[in-house]
């Protein structure tokens, strides 16, 4: 369909052809079967794995766990870096492997998938030694003077990371090495629908030579998995996957104490000011709106413009919309692969439709797709918006773009945080001190100007929620301190026989910790010197002699 020039246009069927009508990543007596999205062929099936042995993979992680925690950041790192050189002498393979199973492009999987792994274990197996170093905070009071504290970082222990289909590769890949360079055990459940990138993510770590039951692949239904972990007492889960599905793990979790970080769904706002540069913002949102097809919690999914350049933001985006290629990727030639689970497909258009009857309006559709048995989104461009559609509201996770105008900046913000979810957004402006301001008002986890989506692949950055959206961070130091507990060691620096605080209590205690407080929030020198006096003198005769009673 082209751009249409005003009057609204209805869809009267779907996006494209309805896909093949099968389930991804099936369970069938015990087996999980698993398919190239792109093309309906069957890969592979794989047994499911035995929960009853849950107890036992526990006690063997953490046996392996005691061995690794035992060793020295330096030994972790020599052989953390064995399977970044794995994943470069077998880049085309793990390539591959990732497009088929998930039905993106090779080139989507290379730079979203392959590239942000590599660089992942280079950051985290350089800077874990940095970030988890022990930590010595200075005393807050004269009265703590002989007081030493250090903050060290602990493993957690065996930690347990339930990943989903649509980054199958990076996103579970970096929470392992981020788990295993802190010192502990991973158990890995990856989705049904992408097994076998979860079995090549195995075999990547195979070969590096790590404690025998430190790392496990676990294969099979989602929540039976889950309370497999839960039941046999993991240390803290880690879940990436729908706000919806997110509530019910951290619900299960609760019933164990089990701490949990939860990385969570988006509804991600660009803004796009009058002085923005169109050219590179339109070439942004078609990028960060259909890569992938649109399945990335960070993708673009609402975009406002400002009105006195919206006509021409929209001809540029629909221009660029008709030109996107979709299809299986034979040659490189496609920028748009398949959606991966037909129950995403269906979610799309049932948001598509409700927009539609609500009074949205089609600007644009690619007309590039190939003809195909997998489970295929046409890019689509909408506009005349408004935030009671349920696609303006709720998560779609698939290659639609809707459009919105605005008049002033206030208005703009006002929007882009009208939303139960705040991941990441985005605002688009030549003025950089300007983008700075509207980012800081901007509710959400990550704001990029003049960029959108890619901080999920730079592991020196954070990546969490607000509301909705997440608790807790993954990725860069925050996500290193996530795969730790703290613990406090608190010493004297001299064998003194009392506290100040210890009994027996009288009025000069009470004064001496009056003056305390004079000295430490003084209203004037004779505060601060007296004060200072009286409290050394009090806590030399108290701390040094002896209580007889």
């Amino acid at each position: 369909m082209h751009r249409n020039s005003g009057h609204r246009t209805k869809q009267t069927g779907p996006a494209m052809n309805a896909p093949v009508q099968r389930k991804k990543g099936k369970y069938d007596s015990g087996i999980t079967i698993y398919h190239n999205p792109a093309t309906g062929q069957e890969l592979g099936r794989e047994p499911n794995t035995d929960l009853s042995r849950m107890a036992e993979f526990m006690a063997q992680a953490r046996s392996a766990q005691k061995i690794w925690a035992a060793r020295s950041f330096r030994e972790r790192k020599r052989i953390i870096l064995k399977i970044r050189d794995y994943i470069l002498a077998n880049t085309d393979e793990i390539v591959n492997t990732v497009s088929r199973n998930s039905g993106k492009t090779r080139i989507d999987a290379m730079a979203t998938e392959v590239i942000p792994s590599v660089l992942s274990v280079r950051w985290y197996a350089t800077h874990a030694r940095r970030v988890l170093r022990p930590r010595r905070p200075a005393p807050s009071s004269i009265i703590f003077i002989n007081k030493r504290n250090e903050i060290r970082r602990h493993p957690l222990g065996v930690v347990g990371i339930i990943s989903p289909w649509n980054y199958p590769l990076s996103i579970p890949f970096g929470e392992v090495i981020m788990a295993l360079v802190a010192g502990n055990a991973v158990l890995l459940k990856v989705s049904a629908a992408t097994t076998l990138v979860g079995l090549e993510i195995k075999k990547i770590l195979a070969g590096a030579g790590l404690p025998d039951g430190l790392f496990r692949l676990l294969i099979g239904p989602g929540g039976r998995v889950l309370e497999a972990m839960l039941a046999n007492g993991i240390d803290k889960l880690f879940f990436t996957g729908s706000t919806a599905t997110g509530r019910e793990v951290m619900e299960k979790a609760a019933a164990h104490l089990t701490p949990v970080s939860l990385e969570l769904g988006g509804k991600d706002g660009m803004i796009v000011l009058a002085d923005a540069d169109l050219e590179r913002a339109t070439n942004g949102a078609a990028w960060a709106g259909y890569q992938n097809a649109g399945q990335s919690c960070g993708i673009v999914e609402r975009v406002y413009v400002q009105e006195t350049v919206y006509d021409r933001f929209v001809d540029l985006l629909a221009r660029k919309t008709e030109a996107i290629r979709f299809g299986v990727d034979t040659d490189f030639n496609t920028e748009m692969g398949s959606m991966t689970t037909p129950e995403q497909w269906k979610i799309v258009e049932r948001q598509v439709r409700d927009a539609l009857d609500r009074g949205a309006r089609i600007v644009a559709r690619s007309g590039r797709g190939v003809a195909s048995k997998g489970i295929f989104h046409a890019p689509l461009l909408l506009a005349d918006m408004n935030h009671g559609m349920r696609i303006m509201r709720e998560e779609t996770f698939g290659p639609v773009i809707p459009l919105m105008r605005f008049g002033t900046i206030d208005e703009a913000v006002r929007m882009a945080n009208d939303s139960p979810m705040g991941l990441t957004a985005s605002v688009w402006t030549r003025n950089t001190r300007l983008g700075k301001k509207i980012a800081h008002r901007i509710e959400a986890g990550v704001v990029t100007i003049n960029d959108h989506l890619y901080t999920h692949g730079q592991p020196e950055t954070p990546w969490s929620g607000w509301k909705r959206s997440g608790i807790g961070a993954t990725h860069s130091a925050l996500g290193l301190l996530e795969m730790t507990r703290p613990k406090l060691v608190n010493w004297d620096i001299l064998p003194l026989r009392r506290n100040v605080w210890w009994f027996p209590y009288d009025r000069i205690t009470y004064d001496r910790l009056k003056d305390t407080l004079r000295m430490a929030f003084p209203r004037s020198p004779g505060d601060l010197l007296r004060g200072g006096v009286r409290v050394l003198l009090f806590m030399i005769r108290k701390m040094l002699s002896p209580w007889r009673p």
